[in-house]
């Protein structure tokens, strides 16, 4: 959906799905909680919105008009979280110039809430992302990174929960496998662990530990491979707990959120809106008084 369209019409949504039996009428329960998760990837340093003869994205992003989007959003809904999925870095001469200080400055001043870490947020080495992170003023989530024999030790977490209207929300991050994507001179003695052992592991802390209404995915990993790779959709499939995968990696862009069945026979969402940020994705999560879940979601071109 178009951004200005979008602004003018916020009732239009896509990608309805009951999350545990929830009816598509329940959502419009006054009684009803609403969550909104706003997610981007793969913004690869593009501050500036790409140039009227842009052939691909004429006149469209920018992190000036994500910010303006995202304040008329959470003005809508004060119960909104936003976040990243990784590759934050690499792909502007702010990227060359600064070396990710402008975009953590920036995204914090967009009160990001989480991200994960990328392939690309290692280009200037794990001592160069460390040097960033005073300007993060958000979490960086990683469940299957490493980094105890590195310089990023301590800086990051598996998961992170928050709680908005009293709905408890449980936040993990993947990141892909490093090996023939980064140099190993850049993420040094970083190990790289099995991302489907570590969800299903966390999810289940979130959930049956935790005690999480809600569990979300950062994902690096990509959408979809053909080979055995591991990939967003298969993940889905493996989980049991997650509700949503916020994917990035293979710049996939997708109008609407993908619905899968996970191991046990129960719907979960995966998306992921392409790259540059020239979209931001929107999942509106509704919970009943017995906080069954129902969700819908969009992709809004900015």
């Amino acid at each position: 959906m178009n951004r200005r369209k979008f602004l003018s019409n916020t009732t239009s949504s896509a990608a309805f799905v009951g999350l545990g039996g929830l009816s598509l009428n329940s959502c419009f329960n006054p009684t009803a909680k609403k969550i909104s998760i706003l997610h981007t990837n793969d913004v690869h340093s593009h501050i500036d919105a790409f140039p009227k003869t842009h052939a691909n994205f004429p006149n469209l992003g920018g992190l000036a008009r994500r910010a303006t989007l995202v304040a008329h959003l959470r003005q809508e809904n004060p119960n909104t979280l936003l976040f990243d999925a990784g590759d934050i870095f690499q792909g502007t001469p702010y990227f060359n110039f600064y070396g990710g200080e402008l975009e953590f400055k920036l995204m914090s001043m967009l009160k990001y809430d989480a991200a994960t870490i990328g392939n690309h947020d290692f280009d200037n080495g794990i001592d160069g992302l460390f040097a960033q992170l005073p300007h993060a003023k958000f979490q960086l989530l990683s469940a299957n990174y490493d980094f105890k024999n590195t310089i990023m030790n301590g800086h990051t977490k598996p998961y992170e929960i928050y709680t908005v209207d009293a709905i408890k929300i449980g936040v993990y991050g993947l990141g892909i496998g490093l090996d023939g994507l980064v140099s190993k001179k850049l993420f040094k003695e970083t190990q790289y662990l099995d991302p489907f052992e570590i969800a299903q592991d966390t999810e289940r802390i979130l959930k049956e530990d935790e005690k999480c209404d809600l569990v979300i995915c950062l994902s690096h990993l990509g959408y979809e491979y053909s080979s055995d790779k591991p990939d967003d959709l298969k993940l889905a499939a493996k989980t049991k707990y997650t509700n949503l995968i916020i994917g990035g990696h293979t710049h996939t862009f997708l109008d609407k959120p993908t619905i899968v069945k996970n191991s046990v026979g129960n719907d979960i969402l995966v998306n992921q809106v392409g790259c540059f940020g020239v979209n931001l994705g929107k999942i509106d999560f509704y919970f009943d008084t017995e906080k069954n879940i129902s969700a819908d979601g969009i992709s809004i071109t900015i």
